[in-house]
């Protein structure tokens, strides 16, 4: 299968853990995830130890929060990338200053609010009672590995199995593949595989995606269908998309071939 070729239909990270993401024409992928990717999160000490953070699982209107990064051109690559690029063998670029990624964040009222805003953490406590801590991390705060992919034609395909279509931004992931001819789950093939992403950025297929309550969460309303869940659960052994961790870091843009390379 090497040399088989789909292409990047979609590039997303999510500034916040859980809140609303934003899609991108390119971004940065780094052996730590994409580029101010999960940046922020909100830390509750009512959550488990092994994930100690709020999400749509427990605040279904969280998704409905928009955050946005205050200076995007700042925040959309390392400050140093292109001379780092230009030092043999490659060196690892470093991360921007705490400041240029600052993040506002559009509630659903229509407020804009900083995201390290007293009351930001107060809407986001309603009906929830945790005492929230936000926390940021240059790291990714992925769930499980830095870079989940999916096929469009499995978002599809799962929405003519529920028989009502589906946003594709439930599965919240940061590539979305094309086949083009190919049916859905074809990414699933991948797995134990390598992929080249674009002209530089190399990604190792890990696992498949086990899913959870979050793509049963409207991305606009937050209202929860649990019918999307369980249909992913009966039909597909609650699998849909996969997990990839980073071999070779790379500037990746939307339209870009991916390449089975071993």
């Amino acid at each position: 299968m090497a040399g088989t070729v789909v292409t990047v239909d979609g590039l997303w990270r999510y500034p916040v853990k859980s809140m609303g993401g934003e899609e991108m024409e390119e971004a940065f992928v780094g052996f730590s995830g994409v580029y101010g990717d999960r940046y922020f999160a909100f830390r509750s000490p009512a959550r488990p130890k092994g994930f100690p953070y709020l999400t749509g699982r427990e605040q279904e209107q969280m998704l409905r929060y928009r955050p946005r990064y205050r200076h995007p051109e700042k925040a959309a690559k390392p400050p140093n990338l292109e001379a780092a690029e230009s030092l043999p063998p490659g060196i690892n670029p470093v991360n921007a200053d705490p400041e240029d990624m600052g993040v506002d964040v559009l509630t659903p009222s229509g407020a804009t609010l900083a995201v390290d805003a007293p009351k930001l953490a107060s809407l986001l406590n309603e009906g929830v009672g945790e005492d929230l801590t936000l926390v940021r991390s240059v790291r990714a705060m992925t769930d499980c590995r830095p870079v989940s992919l999916i096929s469009s034609q499995t978002v599809e395909q799962i929405g003519e199995e529920l028989g009502n279509g589906l946003d594709r931004r439930r599965f919240r992931a940061n590539i979305y593949l094309n086949f083009e001819n190919g049916d859905g789950f074809g990414e699933d093939g991948f797995v134990g595989r390598s992929l080249r992403v674009g002209s530089q950025a190399v990604v190792a297929v890990i696992e498949r995606d086990p899913r959870c309550k979050m793509i049963s969460l409207d991305p606009d309303t937050g209202e929860h269908d649990p019918d999307v869940l369980r249909k992913v659960a009966q039909s597909h052994d609650n699998l849909a998309g996969v997990y990839c961790a980073v071999l070779v870091e790379g500037t990746v843009r939307k339209g870009d071939p991916i390449e089975l390379i071993d």
